[in-house]
């Protein structure tokens, strides 16, 4: 087994009905946050990581992700006669941010078939998977934390994170084995359970190191939660027979793919932004008090 990983699968094939009707005519995963599309903070990082080749995993309607990351001459070509050298800078770099290929997922199958997708590009190497709607601000990224604890296991890496008990029936929760610091033996996983019947409050985050083995036996997968293709059910399947590792990763996480996670993302992002963090603060300074004094003034009436 390969020790360093080069390859990396960015599903964006979703139809992003919570965002509904925002993402009726463009991508979810064009949304901006500040100002940058969700998915370029993902490409970033597993730029940042080194990595060569990207695939990102597309269905109809998500020609805008392609046209992000080409080249836009005739946009190139204003700025350059405007003399607006920053923002000519930053256009271009975006379109040699890295060799990313494109495969579109016919039919909406779930995640697994998702991933099922990209054995041809994988072929029989290990590569990473990372998911739109998780966003992790960290140095080092979560990505490469990963990527460094698969030099020594050479196996499978989930993401992990606690959430609250409520929230488990939201995610692929783990069973652990042993655990070492912040690393876990898993001993095996469910698709979104019930929060009385979940094995842990250990819940599967966007971010996946992955072996090719996992592609046949994707391909035995039967449909699962939500009569889709679970990756989940794929991964029970491999830790029968080899080694999976679950990571709690060191980070802020944002699920970008919920309203409430996104707005915060949008809002803390903002705070730390080289041009707008100084005004920003001081808008929020300001309107934060009045604003809290009118929903405590609302809450009132209301009783």
């Amino acid at each position: 087994m390969l020790s360093i990983v080069k390859k990396a699968v960015i599903p964006a094939a979703g139809w992003g009905t919570r965002f509904l009707p925002a993402t009726k005519a463009q991508p979810k995963e064009m949304l901006p946050i500040v100002d940058k599309p969700t998915i370029q903070y993902i490409v970033e990082e597993v730029v940042n990581a080194k990595m060569e080749d990207i695939l990102i995993i597309t269905g109809k309607n998500k020609r805008a992700i392609e046209d992000h990351f080409d080249r836009s001459q005739e946009l190139e070509n204003i700025l350059h006669e405007k003399a607006q050298k920053d923002l000519l800078s930053m256009v271009e770099n975006i379109s040699s941010l890295a060799d990313i290929y494109y495969i579109r997922q016919k039919e909406q199958l779930g995640l697994g078939h998702a991933v099922y997708c990209a054995r041809e590009f994988i072929g029989n190497e290990p590569f990473a998977v990372l998911l739109g709607d998780d966003i992790i601000i960290n140095k080092p990224s979560c990505l490469e934390q990963m990527l460094s604890i698969y030099k020594d296991v050479k196996a499978t890496i989930l993401a992990v994170q606690e959430v609250p008990e409520d929230e488990v029936n939201k995610y692929g929760i783990i069973e652990p084995e042993d655990i070492d610091g912040p690393i876990i033996k898993v001993k095996d996983m469910v698709e979104k359970p019930d929060p009385d019947k979940a094995p842990s409050n250990l819940a599967v985050i966007g971010r996946y190191i992955l072996v090719p083995e996992i592609f046949p036996l994707l391909e035995k997968v039967k449909p699962g939660a939500g009569g889709e293709i679970q990756l989940t059910d794929a991964l029970r399947m491999l830790a029968k027979n080899s080694p999976v590792y679950a990571y709690r990763f060191e980070g802020k996480r944002y699920d970008v793919g919920d309203k409430l996670g996104y707005l915060q993302a949008t809002i803390e992002i903002a705070l730390f932004h080289p041009d707008l963090s100084k005004p920003f603060r001081e808008y929020l300074a300001n309107i934060i008090p009045s604003m809290l004094g009118n929903l405590e003034v609302a809450a009132c009436k209301d009783k």
